[in-house]
Order: structure tokens, then C-alpha cells, then sequence
């Protein structure tokens, strides 16, 4: 007859530890990596930016001519005083009117106009990033331009990574006719030229920060939405997909909490490259006339106004986009880098 242990004797079962979340194993790393942590703060130094700009706070007046035209940096000092002498013609041409029938009112309007005359205020000589060759302060419009070329380039980056991601994930995980009508218009779209796909948006969009956001959008998914179908059809088979299936999670579940995490490695990636390229490609229709409106500032407008400032020798305004958008492009790709190490299922492996 076997004895009956008292309750006091009954063997206690230690719960369980729980596993880390996806998520926060990846905060973890990231937090660890100082590079990917530093390409973080100045990302979201820029987005700082992005907000005082939008709200009124810092570059309000970038459009007022602060300076005299193409003033130049501080670090180089005032720009030189020219002074200009009217030269007064002697000999056969000594008589104006003769040449010019307007000549002898000059004088009487000249008068005219002095009445009506106001007193401008005193414009600088030098700035700390230069003036434009209106007198416009560089350093302002890189500050606004960022505005406008992040938004730009962010925007159309994350709605071309929706669009291609979603697209990916239902013509991966289901296949059949879903599957054949999704490859049917992904031939439709990379059967024709980017440029000219965005060129034909571009007319008929219109001019705009938002429309030429939309208009990369609808340009840009097609290379994630690749990428995405093929990461989705090599993981809908694997055991941990079939392991939730046969535990009851829904179709939407083991598409977007299942898969997603072990494939956004892959989506980070490709919205690091579509950042960068869609902030070039808004330089190009700027540089054509068919990206931001006239009333706006941008990276691209800067640099297509620096091309005829730079044959004058006038360098500032080109070296302060050039350097804004450098600074902006390599932080937002190691800052993906680093969330892409962070969320890889192979290096999470290894630890």
C-alpha cells in the first residue's frame, strides 16, 4: 500500500522562463551596436529638423535675400565692394539722343522714381554657409531643403515598401491565380524604363511634395515586392509555419507575426536603397522641372541652381546640399544595416 505524501511534500514544479520577443531580442542588439545607435541619433536629428521647419521654428525666412548676391562663406570673409563708373561718352557718340530718342526723359524719370524710392535695410556681406546668387541664405534653404527632400524620400520609401510587402506576402504565401495576377502586373510595371514610368506620373500628378512622393511610390515597389515573394514562398513550408497552422493561428498570422519578423531583415534593407534613390530621383525631376513646386526648396533644386553658380566659381551652395544630403543618406543606411543585424533570424542564431 503506497504511503500518501502530505501536501508540504508535493514536488514544486519551477515555472518555466520565457523566451525573449523577437522585438525586443533585436532592441537589445541594437542598443549594444554604437555605430548603428549613432546612425539612429543623427536619423533622428534630422527628423528634429524636419519638425522645426515644418512649424515655423527654424528657416522661416529662407526666401527673404538676407545678403548681397553670392555672399560668401564667414570662414572667408566680406565679399569685396565693386564699384561701378558710368563712363561718359565723348566725341561722335557725345550726343545720346542722337542713338537713344528715350535719352533726354532718363533724367526726368530718374527724379520720378527717387520720390517713390524706399530705404532698404542693410544686407550682409557673408553668412556663415554663403548666399545664393539672389542673396538668400544657404544654410536656411539646407535646412528647408531637408524638409522637403526627407519627406520626399521617407515617404515615397515607406509606401513603395507597404505596397511591395503586402503585394509579396499574398503572392508568396497563396500562390495560385493570386499568385499569377500579382506576377502579371509586376511584368506590366518592369517591362517599362523607371524614368519613363515616372516621367508619365510626373504629367499626370503634377508638381507637388506629396505627388512625387506618390509618384515613386508607384514606381519603386516592384523590387521588394520580389524580394518579399520569394522569402514568403521559402518560409510558408517550414515547420514553425505548419507548428502554428496546426495550433489554429489564422492565415493573417502566420503571414504578419510568423513570417514578417523572420523576413524584415530583408525589408529594411531594400527600404535603405529606396530612401536614397528616390531622394535622387526627386533631384532629377526638380532638375526637369516636374518635382517640387517654384514656391519650395529642395536638395535637387539646390543643386540645379548651384550648376550655374559653380562656373562662376561660387561653390557654397552645392557643397552645403551635397553635405546635407551625404551626412542624412550614409546615417539612414548604417542606421538600416544595423536594424537588419539586429532582426536577422542567422545572426540571431548565433548568439
Amino acid at each position: 500500500m503506497s504511503a500518501v505524501l502530505p501536501p508540504s511534500a508535493a514536488p514544486i514544479v519551477a515555472p518555466m522562463a520565457r523566451s525573449e520577443g523577437v522585438w525586443r531580442a533585436a532592441g537589445r542588439r541594437l542598443w549594444a551596436d554604437r555605430l548603428g545607435m549613432t546612425s539612429v541619433a543623427v536619423v533622428l536629428v534630422f527628423l528634429v529638423l524636419i519638425v522645426l521647419t515644418a512649424s515655423g521654428l527654424l528657416a522661416r525666412n529662407w526666401q527673404k535675400e538676407v545678403a548681397v548676391p553670392s555672399a560668401p562663406p564667414g570662414f572667408m570673409g566680406a565679399a569685396s565692394s565693386v564699384e561701378q563708373s558710368v563712363a561718359t561718352p565723348t566725341g561722335p557718340v557725345a550726343d545720346i539722343s542722337a542713338v537713344d530718342p528715350l535719352a533726354p526723359r532718363y533724367k526726368e524719370w530718374a527724379e520720378r522714381a527717387a520720390q517713390y524710392k524706399t530705404i532698404d535695410a542693410p544686407k550682409a556681406e557673408t553668412l556663415p554657409f554663403g548666399a545664393d546668387r539672389l542673396g538668400r541664405d544657404v544654410l536656411s534653404k539646407a535646412m528647408k531643403g531637408s524638409q522637403t527632400s526627407v519627406f520626399v524620400g521617407l515617404l515615397g520609401a515607406i509606401v513603395a515598401t507597404l505596397i511591395g510587402t503586402v503585394l509579396g506576402a499574398l503572392a508568396g504565401f497563396f500562390g495560385g491565380k493570386v499568385g499569377d495576377f500579382l506576377e502579371w502586373l509586376y511584368s506590366v510595371f518592369t517591362s517599362i524604363p523607371d524614368i519613363l514610368l515616372i516621367l508619365s506620373f510626373a504629367v499626370i500628378f503634377g508638381r507637388g511634395v506629396g505627388s512625387v512622393a506618390i509618384i515613386l511610390a508607384l514606381v519603386g515597389w516592384t523590387g521588394i515586392y520580389r524580394q518579399v515573394r520569394a522569402e514568403f514562398i521559402k518560409h510558408s513550408t517550414r515547420d514553425y509555419v505548419r507548428s502554428a497552422e496546426a495550433i489554429g493561428a489564422s492565415t493573417a498570422s502566420r503571414m504578419f507575426r510568423h513570417i514578417l519578423p523572420n523576413v524584415s531583415h530583408v525589408i529594411l534593407v531594400r527600404l535603405s536603397l529606396l530612401v536614397v534613390a528616390f531622394i535622387k530621383y526627386e533631384v532629377i525631376l526638380s532638375y526637369l522641372g516636374l518635382g517640387v513646386g517654384v514656391d519650395d526648396v529642395s536638395w535637387g533644386t539646390m543643386l540645379s541652381e548651384a550648376q550655374s553658380e559653380l562656373i562662376l566659381g561660387y561653390w557654397w551652395q552645392l557643397v552645403a546640399a551635397t553635405a546635407f544630403m551625404a551626412v542624412f543618406v550614409t546615417a539612414f543606411s548604417l542606421m538600416t544595416d544595423a536594424l537588419r543585424d539586429a532582426l536577422d533570424p542567422k545572426l540571431r542564431g548565433l548568439e
